[in-house]
């Protein structure tokens, strides 16, 4: 079969959401256009200086200025530090445990408080969140379903405790991989609709997980968005820094780097061609491949998608790296999933084969998925 990929960048058409103008560019690339050449970073600066003006906190006044929500990634670090020694802000991070983190991964959380920034780890009830690890495996093909979820509640509930108003967050992620419009480009907010749309849920929602070995709700508490009136009454308002400055994460990389930040020393990320991203879950290789089988490309297309957009990269320089990292079978975040849920191979393989799609990929004469020597399965269609 034939797939039709962008003319500019390497997003095929069976990404979600994504569009193609008359020429064959994609949303993404046209949103990188607007970002390189239509935007007024000069005055989104000022409009940034006048919002934080309006939210820092008067001298004598204890308090925190604005809340972070962080991995320990580099998009969350670099955040920390711009608002702290940056707009000299004095934030609170928030942390929602991620599944099973690695350790260069903790060491790059640990720093963040090492930078002078006060953070909350946000440890949640391990056996309920397991159950939605395997249930979201199982049920939409997603092993990192909750965090999904606990990395845009948990952040929000402690700003309406603390009486936070103004949340941080980093790239907007329609702005740099493409979404349903050119509205989630444009928009400067994460709020509720913005999670429930764009948020990666896959039309799922955790009051479907009530009841799920025996799950309640009020055992789900953490994984519920705060109420609209909460919301109102603190004035919660979640803005993206990518909006407002321009988002490159290379650039960014070499700056938090300088103030402690910690890469994958001993390798590449597992299927990619970088070692910086992504560095702190142990499972991420299964994630993308989920992707990947679903649709047909994987996080190495994310990665040389963005190069290729900020002039990093060629579109054949982009190219020859897809055929060489996306879409291999990762075998080291499958082990950590098998650890961690006490499937076995097969089971897992199995939950893999019923969203792998039967139209992109080879299968035999009795409908089961065509492997290579290392197990990677065969394309009916080639990257072009």
């Amino acid at each position: 079969m034939e797939i039709r990929y962008c003319k500019k960048c390497l997003f095929p058409e069976t990404k979600p959401d994504l569009h193609f103008n008359d020429v064959g560019v994609c949303s993404a690339c046209i949103a990188a256009e607007q970002k390189n050449k239509g935007i007024d970073w000069t005055q989104r600066e000022i409009d940034f200086k006048k919002i934080l003006g309006y939210y820092k906190l008067p001298e004598g006044k204890t308090g925190y200025d604005c809340l972070i929500p962080v991995s320990g990634g580099k998009d969350s670090t670099y955040q920390a530090y711009f608002m702290k020694e940056v707009c000299g802000l004095n934030p609170l991070c928030v942390c929602f445990e991620t599944t099973a983190v690695t350790e260069v991964g903790q060491k790059n959380l640990d720093n963040i408080s090492k930078m002078g920034i006060d953070l909350i780890h946000f440890k949640k009830n391990y056996d309920v969140y397991k159950t939605m690890v395997i249930e979201g495996f199982k049920r939409v093909g997603d092993e990192m379903w909750p965090n999904h979820i606990g990395i845009f509640t948990i952040p929000v509930m402690f700003a309406v405790k603390f009486n936070i108003p103004l949340i941080i967050w980093g790239e907007n992620p329609q702005q740099e991989y493409g979404g349903p419009s050119l509205d989630s480009v444009k928009n400067r907010v994460l709020n509720r609709r913005w999670l429930e749309e764009f948020g990666g849920l896959l039309g799922n929602r955790i009051q479907d997980m009530i009841g799920v070995n025996g799950i309640t709700e009020k055992q789900l508490t953490p994984y519920f968005y705060p109420s609209d009136e909460d919301i109102e009454r603190v004035g919660v308002t979640g803005l993206f820094l990518g909006h407002y400055f321009f988002w490159d994460a290379r650039k960014q990389l070499e700056i938090v780097k300088q103030h402690g930040f910690a890469v994958k020393e001993d390798g590449l990320v597992e299927g990619t061609f970088t070692n910086y991203e992504n560095i702190d879950e142990k499972m991420h290789g299964l994630h993308d491949y989920l992707k990947f089988v679903k649709y047909g490309f994987g996080r190495a297309t994310d990665h040389a998608c963005i190069d290729i957009r900020n002039n990093r990269l060629t579109r054949e320089e982009g190219l020859k790296l897809v055929k060489q990292y996306d879409g291999k079978y990762p075998h080291y975040g499958i082990n950590e999933f098998i650890k961690y849920s006490g499937m076995s191979k097969d089971e897992v393989d199995e939950v893999i084969d019923s969203f792998t799609n039967p139209i992109l990929f080879a299968q035999d004469d009795n409908g089961k998925f065509k492997r290579d020597s290392e197990f990677n399965l065969i394309r009916n269609f080639e990257v072009s």
